[in-house]
Parts: C-alpha cells; structure tokens; sequence
C-alpha cells in the first residue's frame, strides 16, 4: 500500500513522523528495485524494522549508478547534479513534480511565512549555466509565487543587481538575495551594502570558483560586504526534494517531513549521537524514489533535531550545496 502524501505533509510530530516512514521503509523495499537489492544483500530482516534507527540507508552514489524509482512510474523530470567536466553526475527521476512543489513550497513557508512578503532576487550563474538543476526549478518557482515583478534572476549582471538591491532597499521593500557563495563575494568585492530589509541566503560552495573557506570566513565576508549581522543557508541537493534552512550560524532545521541522523564514520550501519559522523537523511517527500539516503557529508545533530554541517568525507566529489568545511 503506497502512503499517502497528505499524510507526509501532515506530520506534526514525532511519533507521526515514525509511523509515516515506517509505512515509507516498507513500501520502498518493495518498489524501490535497487533500495530492496541494497537491503536484500546486508541480510536485513525487514519485519524487525520497528524504528527509524533501524531502516538502511541508501549510499547516495547509488544515484550516480542506476535509476532510483519506487514503482513503475515514468519520470516527469530528471534532475541532475552539478559536477566537474567529464565526472559522473547523480540523476533524480521524479515521478511527480508536484510533491516537488509542494515540499519546497511548505518548507519555505515554515521558515520565512508567505513568499509573497519577499522580493526574490536569485544569484545562481553556475546552476543557470546547466540543464536539470531542482535549485534552479525551485526558486523560479518561489519567484513566480512572490507575484511581483521585481523578483527575477541574475546570471553575470552584478551592476543590473546592485542598482535593483539598492532601489527595493530605498522602498523599504522586504527582498530575500538567494546566491551561490562564489557569486555573492564577487558582488561584494564590486560594490558593499548597507542592508537594512534584505535577507541574504547562500548556498552551493565555490563551484571550483574559488578557494574553499571555512563557514564563519565566508559568512564573516558576507557579512561585512552587506551590512548584516547574520547570514542564511539553504541545504539541499539534487537527490532530495526537500531542503533545510539555516537562519544563523550554519545551524540547520529541518521540515517535519525530514529528519538528519548521523552514522559512524568507520561503521556506516551505526548511527551515532552528540559527535560528527556522516549525514544520513530521512526526506519523506522522496516517496517515488528512495526517502532514507546516506550523504556523503559530514556533520553532527543536536538534541532538538536541528544539524550542522562539518565537511565532506575526503574521498567525495565536491558538489552540491552547503560542501563546504566548518
């Protein structure tokens, strides 16, 4: 029996969120060809999978591998990673954009409330530049809901924004600058702000741009070019379709239909608490394809669920969002 997405979207608490990806687990074992084949070979006893601590996670290289679909269904999209030229990149075959949709769209609301209060202004040069990337689906979504025609995207035009952020500043107009960390400090090596209604949002490392920094550098950079005292973060990648948010501090939260746990990183079948370990996350919204995923990064989970991210395993291809080491 497929669970129902009203379901995931109605989680309130933890004990709903146990049962929703309980009934996940198991119908992901039987549907998910390569998530049951990755199950079937650790010897799993399904029928002892009573908590979430104990359901496998899938190695996220697996999306690199093969297609990871729950069921027989046709891909509307296929959503791609980002990469160096010639690497293998991971492809998201999503059955269903509108789960899609509704997840980024529920998940920015219980974070910063109706996007209509914003002005969106996008910074994403290296996703535009490419085919398939959900970042770029997702915010030219958010952009299209805040329904005003301020809100638009930016691919090498640092003058074009800097004269668009000064003008919705000197309205007093509520904007959210959502950019790749690379593009952000190379606006504020052109032009400093001070930002009095601007939110300003980084995501997705150096794309080989530039040298990577430790977190509190790159957000003391973007503070002082902007005028701000805090600096938010987007987490999310292309094998989710869901994201969590960071309003200060690289301390992430997550929607109530995902959840971050975190692996030995000499034993990736044990989960481990209050120490760094690697990234296993549950995104319940992955119905189609497969919810519960080991990432390739590192970082530690706090009492109340909420997470940071400490690095990546030294082995991994540097991509994605938020790969930076703090």
């Amino acid at each position: 029996m497929t669970p129902s997405i009203s379901s995931i979207f109605s989680i309130k608490n933890q004990t709903d969120f146990e049962s929703v990806a309980l009934q996940v687990f198991r119908y992901q074992y039987e549907h998910c060809e390569a998530y049951k084949r990755y199950c079937d070979l650790l010897k799993v006893n399904i029928s002892a999978i009573n908590k979430i601590e104990k359901i496998p996670f899938l190695p996220i290289t697996f999306f690199k591998q093969q297609p990871i679909i729950s069921g027989n269904t046709v891909s509307e999209v296929i959503f791609t990673s980002s990469g160096t030229t010639g690497a293998i990149t991971s492809k998201h075959y999503v059955t269903d954009l509108s789960i899609y949709e509704t997840s980024f769209k529920k998940g920015f609301e219980s974070y910063y409330g109706n996007v209509q209060k914003f002005t969106i202004l996008a910074l994403l040069p290296s996703y535009l530049e490419r085919e398939g990337s959900s970042l770029v689906y997702m915010v030219d979504q958010l952009i299209k809901d805040s329904n005003t025609a301020d809100s638009g995207f930016y691919l090498n035009n640092l003058d074009a924004l800097i004269e668009k952020l000064h003008a919705l500043e000197s309205k007093g107009k509520k904007t959210l600058l959502i950019g790749v960390s690379y593009a952000l400090l190379d606006l504020i090596e052109k032009r400093t702000f001070q930002l009095k209604n601007t939110i300003v949002m980084e995501t997705g490392g150096m794309k080989g741009k530039r040298k990577e920094l430790i977190k509190p550098a790159l957000h003391g950079l973007l503070q002082e070019g902007f005028g701000i005292s805090t600096i938010h973060s987007e987490y999310g990648m292309t094998e989710l379709l869901s994201q969590a948010y960071s309003k200060k501090d690289g301390v992430f939260s997550c929607p109530p239909w995902m959840k971050v746990l975190t692996r030995d990183t000499e034993d990736p079948l044990t989960l481990i608490d209050n120490k760094t370990g690697g990234i296993n996350i549950i995104d319940l919204a992955n119905i189609n394809s497969c919810s519960f995923i080991a990432t390739q990064d590192l970082g530690i989970v706090k009492d109340n669920g909420d997470f940071m991210v400490m690095g990546r395993f030294d082995d991994s291809d540097i991509r994605g969002c938020n790969l930076m080491v703090l």
